[in-house]
């Protein structure tokens, strides 16, 4: 079987579109992996995120902040697509009508019920590899937070600790805390 390309992920994402599905597709060595929806919890610790990153980096016109539906061609090729994710206004100016053709510098990826987190630390280290500035892996289960950056070993923090990423948002704090969903 030939190696699938971008263009055939395109084409996947229609027919899944026409049929009614809404599901997570990545592009990695010629392969698609397809992704389905994720659990609750993960959901809202990714839509708390978005809110309070949004809130500090737009009216600072700082750059992009997307969601897990934002797709991002990498160097290497691939399609690939993190929890949460940012772009610099330096370096992505204007949004496209497509993938965005380069690596974020920022990716999160939190681990789902069923993910694996060996699995979503290696996805972190790959898009480091590939250019990312900071890469941080949450894990609702151990309510702990992996921050991942192109020097040094990850640095974890836990409730208690305040999060905080100066490479991209000076002054932006975060207490870990708040990432976890209310219990009403």
């Amino acid at each position: 079987m030939p190696a699938m390309t971008v263009k055939d992920v395109e084409q996947v994402q229609i027919a899944f579109a026409e049929a009614g599905l809404d599901y997570q597709i990545e592009l990695e060595d010629g392969r698609i992996s397809i992704v389905g929806p994720s659990d609750i919890v993960s959901s809202e610790i990714s839509s708390r995120l978005i809110a309070f990153l949004f809130a500090w980096v737009d009216p600072r016109r700082l750059g992009r902040v997307c969601d897990s539906s934002g797709g991002f061609i990498m160097p290497d090729t691939n399609l690939k697509a993190s929890d949460v994710s940012f772009v610099s206004a330096a370096r992505l100016r204007e949004s496209p009508r497509y993938f965005a053709q380069l690596v974020p510098d920022l990716v999160v990826e939190i681990k789902s019920q069923s993910a694996r987190i060996k699995v979503i630390e290696s996805k972190i280290v790959k898009f480091i590899e590939l250019g990312a500035i900071v890469g941080i892996a949450i894990d609702p289960d151990a309510e702990t937070v992996k921050i991942y950056r192109t020097t040094g070993e990850p640095t974890v923090l836990e409730n208690g600790d305040i999060l905080t990423v100066p490479e991209l948002f000076p002054g932006w704090e975060l207490p870990v805390s708040q990432l976890w969903p209310p219990i009403f």
